[in-house]
């Protein structure tokens, strides 16, 4: 990367460095500087289109969208008519003066690819220049209107180029320049077909088409030609550049046409302007133009809104509009006028182009209305119109009383599959219908969200979402609208279940939004391959099955592989590909067992998935909202794929037709509301299926809202209220409409997060069914800076696109790489390093060759930097920032230190700009406080006025830190709100509340890194950080920033440091006096292993500055020892490893308090119902304690004081403790927040967060004792996703596995403990209970809780020894042949059944398995 060789001079004296591409004239003096009228466009595909569109004739053409180029430039092959299919003008003729770019594509692999961009443009000898802030630029333009620019070659004097060097196109005629010279003719003028006169101004190709196309034949005449009355039957006026007022010419004519009154007219764009200038009209020159691919029209008389595609300078101006016009069309977001047309005769005119081109297909019905015009004189060119706008399939009776209460159910616990987004969704549920004056009550388990909060909805339940509870809640609370779509797969099946058993219509409910047979119609695959055939449209080729058998057949009519999936499934449950019989009846069986249906698809692995998220409203008004690309090619499933938004390597002909068809078939579902569509598209062709269709918010929308900025969930609930789209205000930009389509001006990257290491016998295999538990978003202005700062956040201890991330095996590498798994982009740096190209990657993974060709140049420069050392210059460590790189990473590369690294960065004035998140591209003022860094900008978009304080948010969801970390986070910005302090909020997960922009002052969507927060804390001035509330990721910054002296709000990083790390917490506990296990920190093997010997096995093993116990293990012997320390080494380098006696049979205790210096201010206790041995995490809670006496939780309170103390602690913490023998040892502090902080403060009805909060900033807060409640008792459960982990052990250790969690209240326990259970998805046996205890010990426990069984009507199956031990106490058990003994010698007659008959006809209701030992697991 060499110094600028390039510049864009401005009228105003600005001077923009940069690198040129494109053509470059020999002679670089200022002499032969290309200029013209500098504008910017905001579509984010179709750049071949613009630029050979002559109404950019003498513009410098500035592109928002970062990266342009992507899929090359076709060939100019032509169609049936002799025009070229792909550009706008003939020979495909670049119009632009120049190009301007932020980046731009040297290479393209798409299957139209003839040439790259610059190639193209060098062949038509059109300069351009890339490395430019284009939103800098566009905000510019905005600002102080469209400018006179030039590209120069040699550095211009400082204030810029003298004013009288800038010449103004505009003073010249360009539509006479660029007209036509003699008259063409296109078509058959002696057919049947109308004839049509066009004026040629500067047409684009597809207005021709579209003509053409509808059996017209046309003239294209030079501008000023005579039109002679016999030759045509109607008049044509086409778009064009420059201003009207030089056009009087064409003028004239048009008048003439109008006054004597027999031909239709219709004008588009300059056409629209001379139309309205012959009928004495005036023009005006707007400040900036519309120049883009989203701008919204409201047509006047439907109130229907249509996105179009728009490139002009000049608007018409109505005041003197006579007689008999109106307006037909106006611009929703502006209020300039975008169309006129006469009340009886057939003229009409608009300013947008309905022939697209690129852009919206939403209005080429207006060339259909134009010939029809001609043909038929009975209606009117307004009713004409109306007729193509009245919505096909409407709502019925879209605006009904507004309801009084709305009903909103949950999702319940969070699983793989379901997680923190629904969270999201449901908050911005509740805030919309709030803000209409509408009660809510929601009905959700899960108490660690932010929507069951106070403050939230009106009423909250905490009961399991079954068809049972919610109707004893509609009874209670008689709501007359329920929301279905805002709790994911759960409230959905709740929600048909209830309208089928007739619950709805009994209490006079209204379903809101998507009416519930479009939902069914959208689950249930056969009805939804129907529906979508109706609209000549194509699913995947597929076949509903109901047995095994069936699927088999099935297979061998679609031809093998196939893919496999259960229908009314989650994240695609019980799914997967078989590429024979053997794989298919395996397949089958599993996911029979999940549901009654089976689909079988052919399959199209290796295919592109493209998915768009679509909202629609009930007056049919649509939009299609964010495109997004999966990075890994079709057979991931969409939850496991890496995906990038906007989609990357479709051309405009490939997004618009998948959009048109997205609009398409949601009007046919008649979806209100959002949900999104997902395709397949063939990589070289334009075939694509349709694989399904969501009819409710998901994972997708809530990263598509948060990719955008525009907010799903609260436009979803607003339209489920029968709003009309236009009339919703965006609330990002606060004054343009809500019916508009998002453009980018960045790129964003959302990564999955995997915690499969946690399960042993679990595959690292990802497919088509969803192991994910997470997910991370990251937002940069190209793609390696995106790509490279979500796999940071991913996992804190990857650098980015590392290539010594995974231990390469040369021998395997083909099949690491053809097999899809968790770490498979490390296997591809590894590959890149090792010299494998491009192609050949391709061919092992079908990802594209465009993303492939971006991590090549990563590692390339990754490569660069390792040689250079540290003889770096500024130049190449820009270009390493503008990479993605980290401050770390580039270290790690030339062999020095993060700080270093930082320092000589800072020294060079290399910091990060901040960018705002505005859904426009820039093209309107926002207020937006939704940011971003990126190396890639020359200006930040906002002002530091100082004064803010910064939350740290939680970072990834993962088994251990998940949702409660999120109410947290959320609470306490909620907190400082109220004390009126300004918050910061610096997260990246977009599933998250925290993460909503309405949450705080500011929000950053930015890596929890050490580099990360402290350039913010710098850039903001800020008060100071909280960290103690995003559970351990924050926390294992501390001490970073506190050495570099940022100011740590609430306990000091030291005592974290002293809770942390395990060795100094557990000498501190010995000098105060505490109990605690007996411990040895770790030096070497030997050594541990004498302290075990002496103690006695089992030990703990346990590493420091972790969560959710990672590579936490009970050694039960030496060898496990050896095999454990390994792998805790392994987990915590930097920190020690300490090794305890572990204590079994013990009671376990969890305190979470909040203290201000060192004053416990207040405290919950909670018991584990499990004995100690089992993470707290995958513990069943209950609080208040109800079998912990006075003086246990008397001695609690003492230990508690002493520790708070000690730490000198200021805010969260939280301690647990085991009981064993009447003495309380303490196991572990952390210094923060816990898992448990939203159950108690719910639960004791006493916000901890909010105390925690006002004591880290320095309030005065008097300690309160709600150690005892209010007088319910709340049980959390924790919720497990096995079913979805294949070979995951379901004994739960020291290490946890549960991915969330649900709790309920009761006035005893066990009321609340079943509560809890059945949320998790738990069922209560209705017949056949199967028993096999190991030990004798827990057979005997167990036998008064079994004999309660058999009285209650139960049938008991046991297996041999537990048949045996039940039936000489008496009880009545049939045994049964267990499966895995090898030979059993008590069956000798073969009498006894079979197990695996039991369990395959489903014959057992619940089966209560307690084996002789920990079955070799480790634990």
């Amino acid at each position: 990367m060499a110094q600028a060789n390039c510049y864009l001079a401005l009228e105003d004296g600005t001077v923009l460095p940069g690198y040129s591409f494109g053509y470059v004239p020999s002679d670089q003096t200022s002499k032969v500087a290309v200029g013209g009228e500098v504008v910017f466009q905001t579509g984010m595909v179709g750049y071949t289109e613009a630029l050979t569109d002559r109404s950019y004739s003498g513009q410098i053409l500035v592109l928002t969208y970062p990266l342009i180029g992507n899929y090359g430039v076709p060939a100019p092959d032509e169609d049936e008519h002799g025009l070229p299919l792909h550009f706008e003008w003939m020979k495909g003729v670049v119009q632009a003066s120049a190009l301007v770019v932020g980046e731009v594509a040297d290479a393209a692999w798409h299957w139209r690819k003839w040439k790259t961009l610059p190639d193209w443009l060098q062949q038509h000898k059109v300069p351009g220049i890339r490395d430019i802030d284009t939103r800098a630029l566009t905000k510019k333009l905005r600002e102080q209107g469209s400018m006179l620019g030039k590209i120069v070659y040699e550095r211009p004097p400082e204030d810029g180029l003298p004013k009288s060097s800038f010449e103004d196109p505009n003073v010249r005629n360009l539509a006479k320049e660029c007209s036509v010279r003699e008259r063409q003719v296109y078509g058959d003028p002696n057919g049947k077909g109308p004839r049509i006169a066009i004026l040629d101004c500067g047409l684009k190709l597809n207005q021709l088409r579209c003509l053409l196309q509808r059996g017209a034949s046309v003239t294209l005449l030079p501008w000023s030609a005579r039109l002679e009355d016999e030759q045509f039957d109607a008049l044509f006026l086409s778009n064009g550049p420059g201003n009207p007022e030089s056009c009087d010419e064409v003028v004239q004519q048009v008048r003439q046409v109008i006054e004597e009154g027999r031909k239709p007219v219709f004008g588009i764009c300059l056409g629209h302007q001379l139309l309205a200038k012959a009928i004495g009209c005036s023009t005006y020159k707007m400040k900036y133009g519309n120049r883009g691919h989203n701008l919204p029209c409201l047509h006047r008389a439907t109130g229907r809104c249509l996105m179009t595609s728009q490139n002009h300078g000049y608007a018409v101006d109505l005041q003197q509009l006579p007689d008999g016009w109106s307006e037909l069309f106006v611009n929703a977001n502006d209020g300039t006028n975008e169309g006129i047309v006469h009340a009886s005769k057939p003229y009409f005119s608009v300013q947008f182009h309905p022939e697209h081109h690129a852009g919206p297909q939403d209005t080429e019905f207006l060339f259909d209305v134009f010939l029809e015009s001609i043909k038929q004189k009975d209606l009117t060119i307004p009713q004409l119109i109306e007729q193509r706008l009245r919505p096909t399939r409407i709502a019925k009776d879209p605006a009904p009383v507004k309801p009084r209460k709305v009903l909103i159910l949950g999702s319940g616990g969070l699983s793989i599959g379901q997680a923190g987004e629904f969270d999201y969704s449901g908050s911005q549920a509740i805030k919309a219908m709030r803000e209409s004056n509408i009660q809510t009550v929601l009905i959700n388990p899960n108490i660690a969200t932010v929507q069951t909060s106070k403050g939230m909805a009106d009423k909250c339940y905490f009961l399991p979402l079954t068809p049972h509870y919610v109707e004893q809640v509609i009874k209670s609370e008689r709501p007359n609208g329920v929301l279905l779509t805002f709790g994911g797969q759960t409230a959905l099946n709740c929600g048909v279940e209830l309208e089928r058993a007739g619950v709805f219509s009994k209490y006079n409910v209204r379903i809101l939004g998507t009416p519930i047979q479009s939902i069914i119609e959208t689950e249930d695959r056969k009805l939804f391959a129907e529906r979508v055939n109706e609209i000549g449209e194509q699913v995947a080729p597929s076949e509903a099955v109901y047995s095994v058998a069936e699927a088999l057949d099935a297979a061998s009519r679609l031809g093998y592989p196939v893919m496999a999936r259960a229908a009314f499934s989650l994240g695609g449950l019980g799914s997967g590909f078989a590429n024979n019989e053997q794989e298919l009846q395996s397949l089958a069986q599993q996911a029979l067992a999940h549901s009654s249906q089976l689909i079988v698809d052919k399959s199209l692995k290796g295919w592109k998935e493209v998915e768009y998220e679509v909202v629609r409203d009930a007056y049919d008004n649509c939009i299609t909202v964010c495109n997004m690309e999966n990075f890994d090619p079709l057979g991931i499933h969409t939850g496991e794929s890496i995906v990038v938004a906007p989609s990357q390597t479709l051309s405009d002909r490939e997004y618009q037709m998948l959009r048109s068809t997205a609009l398409k078939v949601i009007r046919h579902f008649g979806v209100v509301g959002e949900c999104n569509i997902q395709y397949a598209l063939c990589p070289h062709s334009e075939q694509y299926y349709i694989i399904e269709v969501n009819a409710r918010l998901s994972r997708s929308s809530a990263l598509a809202s948060k990719a955008t900025g525009y907010p799903l969930a609260y436009v979803a609930a607003k339209l489920a209220l029968g709003l009309p789209l236009p009339d919703i205000k965006n609330s990002v930009t606060g004054n343009t409409t809500a019916c508009f389509e998002p453009s980018l001006d960045y790129c964003v990257v959302k990564i999955p997060r995997w915690d499969l290491a946690k399960f042993v016998r679990v595959s690292k295999h990802i497919g088509s069914s969803m192991k994910s538990v997470g997910e991370v978003m990251a937002i940069g202005r190209n793609f390696e800076e995106a790509f490279q700062k979500a796999l940071r956040m991913v996992d804190g201890d990857v650098l980015g696109f590392d290539p010594d991330v995974v231990p390469l095996d040369k021998e395997k590498l083909a099949d690491q790489l053809s097999e899809p798994t968790d770490r498979r982009p490390f296997v591809l740096a590894a590959a890149l390093e090792l010299g494998m190209s491009i192609s050949e990657l391709h061919r092992l993974t079908n990802i594209d060759c465009w993303f492939l060709d971006k991590l090549e140049r990563i590692i390339a420069l990754r490569s660069h930097l390792a040689r250079v050392g540290s003889r770096f210059d500024a130049v190449l460590l820009l270009k390493a920032k503008r990479f993605g790189f980290s401050d770390k990473q580039i270290a790690k590369a030339i062999k020095s230190t993060e700080l270093a690294v930082r320092h000589q960065r800072q020294e060079f004035g290399i910091r990060p700009h901040v960018k705002q998140i505005d859904t426009v591209a820039g093209e309107w003022p926002a207020s937006t406080n939704y940011l971003y860094n990126t190396y890639n900008g020359s200006e930040h978009d906002v002002d530091f006025p100082g004064g803010h304080t910064i939350v740290v948010g939680s970072g990834v969801y993962r088994i251990g830190s998940s949702v409660e970390f999120d109410w947290c986070a959320v609470g306490c910005l909620r907190e400082l709100r109220k004390l009126q302090r300004p918050t910061i909020m610096i997260n990246y997960n977009p599933e998250t509340v925290s993460t909503d922009y309405d949450m705080c002052d500011r929000l950053y969507f930015e890596e929890i890194s050490f580099e990360v927060v402290m350039d913010i804390y710098e850039m903001e001035n800020s008060e100071g950080i909280i960290l103690s509330m995003g559970g351990q990721l924050p926390n294992n910054i501390a001490m970073d920033l506190h050495r570099q002296q940022a100011k740590v709000l609430g306990t000091s990083p030291e005592s974290i440091d002293c809770a942390e790390n395990r060795f100094k917490f557990s000498r501190m506990l010995d000098r105060k006096g505490i109990l605690q296990p007996r411990w040895k920190e770790l030096t070497n093997l030997q050594s541990a292993i004498e302290f075990c010997e002496e103690v006695g096995y089992p030990c703990l093993v346990r590493p420091s500055y972790v969560l959710s116990g990672a590579a936490m293990n009970v050694a039960y012997s030496n060898q496990d020892l050896e095999t454990y320390l390994n792998a805790a080494s392994e987990v915590s380098r930097e920190h020690p490893v300490v090794i305890s006696k572990f204590l079994t049979e013990a009671k376990e205790i969890d305190v979470d308090a909040v203290a201000a210096d060192g004053r416990i201010l207040c405290m919950a206790v909670s018991e584990h119902v499990e004995n100690a041995g089992v993470h707290s995490g995958d513990a069943t809670l209950v609080t208040p304690p109800q079998d912990l006496n006075a003086e246990t939780l008397e001695a609690i309170k003492r230990i508690t004081c002493d520790l708070a103390s000690v730490l000198d602690v200021t805010g969260p913490f939280n301690m647990q403790l085991i009981a064993k023998n009447n003495e309380l040892k303490v196991i572990e502090c952390n210094v923060r927040v816990s898992r448990s902080f939203p159950f108690v403060s719910k639960t004791l009805d006493h916000d901890f967060v909010a105390t925690a909060t006002r004591a880290i900033v320095g309030l005065d807060v008097e300690p309160l004792d709600v150690l005892h409640g209010v007088g319910k008792v709340g049980v959390k459960v924790p919720q497990f996703s096995f079913s979805r982990l294949a070979g995951a052990d379901v004994q739960l250790g020291v290490e946890m596995a549960s991915t969330g969690e649900v709790a309920c209240f009761g006035d005893n326990r066990y009321e609340a403990y079943l509560k809890a259970m059945m949320s998790t998805g738990f069922q209560i046996p209705k017949n056949a209970v199967l028993l096999s205890i190991g030990s004798f010990k827990h057979k005997m426990e167990l036998l008064p809780s079994i004999r309660d069984l058999a009285k209650m009507g139960y049938k008991l199956y046991a297996s041999m020894g537990t048949g045996d031990f039940y039936a000489e106490h008496g009880v009545d058990v049939e045994s049964v042949q267990w499966t895995f003994d090898k030979t059993t010698p008590d069956d000798i007659n073969g009498e006894l059944r079979h197990l695996a008959e039991f369990l395959a006809n489903k014959q057992f209701d619940l089966v209560i398995n307690l084996p002789m030992s920990g079955g070799g697991a480790r634990r």
